[in-house]
């Protein structure tokens, strides 16, 4: 049986669990089509089922889980079509964000990014796959917390599950985490120097290579989809 994980009984219980969770799901540790039960859940997190069903109701918001009532509530198979959604808009935002960024050579951003490209190569010389997602939010997030824009990243989030869940599946291709690691130079760089048009094409390319390759990743992982 699997240890209980321990939450902070000072903090409410479901959005840890949904946080716990829905980090499992996108890094594929929940596989799609894996079964989540709520009394198992209870018990691996020591709560009752009423948080965990508070979690998982979160969770089919985002179309990460599938519930079905008095039966079994499942990981949803990845959705294509709503990774392509997710990803034009945070395409969209993110051009206006490096833009901005980039006209104003904003020293705490341009330390913030440097700062995750550290990270970055660090994850990539242990080969730790879910470590360099986490710093690639990490860098990501730099762009909107500098840019007061919280609120946004938060709401682009709360639609990433399948594009990130795709990315996932993508990170282990040969040169992908160094490509990664090219483009947000680049696109640091151009920030670094204040080029705004440089700075949205660099973002631009970054931007297509996992959708550009979806179809492959697909037939690689037919039962993720």
């Amino acid at each position: 049986m699997n240890q209980p994980i321990q939450l902070d009984r000072y903090r409410q219980a479901a959005p840890q669990l949904y946080e716990v969770l829905r980090e499992q799901i996108v890094t594929l540790a929940l596989k799609p089509g894996d079964v989540l039960s709520r009394v198992d859940l209870a018990r691996q997190f020591g709560v009752s089922q009423t948080p965990v069903r508070d979690a998982l109701m979160k969770l089919e918001q985002e179309g990460l889980v599938d519930v079905y009532p008095q039966a079994a509530t499942h990981v949803s198979k990845i959705d294509l079509r709503a990774a392509r959604q997710a990803q034009f808009l945070r395409r969209a935002v993110e051009l206006e964000l490096v833009h901005q960024h980039a006209s104003d050579k904003n020293l705490q951003v341009i330390q913030g990014l440097n700062e995750t490209l550290t990270e970055l190569d660090s994850c990539l010389s242990r080969q730790d796959v879910t470590g360099f997602m986490a710093a690639d939010r990490r860098f990501h997030h730099v762009l909107y917390e500098h840019a007061d824009m919280l609120e946004v990243w938060s709401l682009l989030r709360a639609r990433s599950g399948h594009i990130d869940r795709l990315r996932h599946l993508h990170l282990p291709a040969k040169g992908k985490m160094q490509q990664i690691i090219h483009d947000h130079q680049r696109i640091a760089k151009a920030i670094s120097a204040g080029y705004p048009q440089q700075a949205q094409e660099a973002l631009r390319m970054h931007l297509t290579g996992t959708l550009a390759n979806a179809e492959q990743i697909r037939q690689d992982n037919p039962d993720y989809f």
